[in-house]
C-alpha cells in the first residue's frame, strides 16, 4: 500500500476532542478527598478547570504549561499532525499568551500502520509549530494499540495579561472566534458521507491558529477567555458562568456554523461524545428557543476539535475586541453571540 492508502480513522476507536472523557466521568477522576497542597507560584492548577498550568516566574511573567493529544480526526497523516498540534498550542493562546517550545506526543501501532506514516504526522507538526514561531523540540514514543498524537508546550505571559476562564465579570459580552460543528463534520467524514468541499472548510479551521489570544491578553477588558473544546460550546460555556458565579444568556441565531453542519446533523450524523456531554451538564441549561432539546444538543454539545476563543470581554472594550479580531482576519466572529449577568434560572438560558 502507498502511505496515502491508509485511512488513520479507520484505525481509532474516537477522533480528535472527541476522545475526551465526559465532564462528570472526570470530575470523578479529578476528586480530591483532601485539599491539594498548595504552591506559593503556581497560579493556576487544578483547583480550576482551566486551559493551562500556570507557574509565577518570579520576574513579571508566569510559565503557562498545557499538553493535549487525541487519536486522528482525518485520514491524512499531515492533517492530523497539523490538527494536534493546533490544538494543544490553543491552550497557551486560550490563557493570553505566547507560546515558546513544544514537544511531542506519539503512540503508533507499528503492527499496523508504517513508521513512515508517522513521520508525515511529525511533518504536519513542525509545520503549525513553526507558523506559531515555536520549535517542536523532542518527544516521545511508545507502541500503543491506536494511533495518538499531540503535544505538550510551554509558553510565556505577562502575569497583568493571564487570562483565566474563570474571572468574568456580569455584564460582561461573549465572543466566539470560530464556528461550530467540528464534531458533526469530522464523523461524517468518518463514515465517508462528507462532501469535499465541507471537507475543505472543517480542515480550514481544524489546523487555525487561535493567535488573536495573544493579543487579546493584553486587553484589560477582557476578563476572562477560554478555547471551546472536547465539552462542546455549552460545556465550556458552562465552565466560564459557574467560574464566577454568573448566568449566561445566549441568543442561539448569533452561534456561527460550519457549512453543512445542520444537513449532517438532520441526517442523524453526530459523535457518541455529543450525549456524553448533554448527559453532563445540559440539566443547567434552559432552552428557550422553542426548538427541540435534541436539535440544540446536537449542535452545542458537540465536541470541537481545536475550536474558538470564548471570550468574556467589558462592553466598554467592545470596539477594541472587534478591531483585533479584525485584524487576525475574524471580521465574521466580532460580533457578540451572548452576555453573562448575575442571575438567572438557570446557568445558561438560550433564546
Amino acid at each position: 500500500m502507498n502511505l496515502s492508502d491508509y485511512a488513520l480513522t479507520a484505525y481509532s476507536h474516537g477522533g480528535g476532542c472527541g476522545c475526551k472523557i465526559a465532564p462528570s466521568v472526570l470530575d470523578t477522576i479529578l476528586h480530591q478527598a483532601k485539599p491539594a497542597e498548595s504552591y506559593e507560584n503556581l497560579l493556576v492548577g487544578n483547583q480550576s478547570r482551566d486551559d493551562a498550568a500556570v507557574y509565577n516566574l518570579g520576574n513579571g511573567q508566569a510559565l503557562i504549561s498545557t499538553t493535549d493529544f487525541f487519536m486522528p480526526i482525518v485520514d491524512d497523516a499531515v492533517d492530523f499532525g497539523k490538527i494536534a498540534s493546533a490544538n494543544a498550542i490553543s491552550d497557551v493562546y486560550a490563557m493570553g499568551g505566547k507560546p515558546v517550545l513544544a514537544i511531542a506526543i506519539l503512540g503508533w501501532p507499528i503492527d499496523k500502520l508504517p513508521a513512515e506514516l508517522a513521520n508525515k504526522v511529525l511533518e504536519g507538526a513542525r509545520a503549525i509549530c513553526a507558523e506559531a514561531g515555536i520549535p517542536l523540540a523532542g518527544g516521545h514514543s511508545i507502541d500503543s494499540p491506536e494511533p495518538i498524537f499531540g503535544l505538550a508546550v510551554n509558553g510565556l505571559v505577562s502575569i497583568a495579561n493571564l487570562k483565566q476562564n474563570n474571572t468574568a465579570k456580569a455584564g460582561d459580552l461573549l465572543f466566539l472566534t470560530k464556528s461550530i460543528g467540528t464534531g458533526i463534520l469530522s464523523t461524517a467524514q468518518k463514515r465517508k458521507k462528507l462532501s469535499p468541499s465541507h471537507y475543505a472548510g472543517l480542515l480550514n479551521q481544524l489546523i487555525q491558529l487561535n493567535k488573536a489570544g495573544a493579543a487579546l491578553g493584553a486587553v484589560e477588558g477582557v476578563h476572562a477567555m477560554t478555547d471551546v473544546t472536547g465539552f462542546g460550546l455549552l460545556g465550556h460555556l458552562i465552565e466560564v458562568a459557574e467560574g464566577a458565579g454568573l448566568h449566561a444568556r445566549i441568543n442561539m441565531d448569533d452561534i456561527p456554523l460550519l457549512d453543512g453542519t445542520s444537513f449532517y446533523l438532520e441526517e442523524g450524523i453526530q459523535p457518541g461524545a455529543t450525549k456524553r456531554n448533554a448527559a453532563s451538564y445540559y440539566h443547567k441549561v434552559q432552552n428557550s428557543t422553542g426548538k427541540e432539546d435534541a436539535w440544540i444538543t446536537g449542535l452545542l454539545a458537540d465536541p470541537q476539535t481545536n475550536g474558538g476563543l470564548l471570550i468574556a470581554a467589558d462592553p466598554e472594550s467592545k470596539e477594541q475586541v472587534q478591531q483585533l479580531l479584525t485584524e487576525f482576519g475574524l471580521a465574521a466572529y466580532k460580533e457578540p453571540i451572548g452576555t453573562l449577568y448575575e442571575s438567572g434560572t438557570r446557568v445558561v438560558e438560550l433564546i
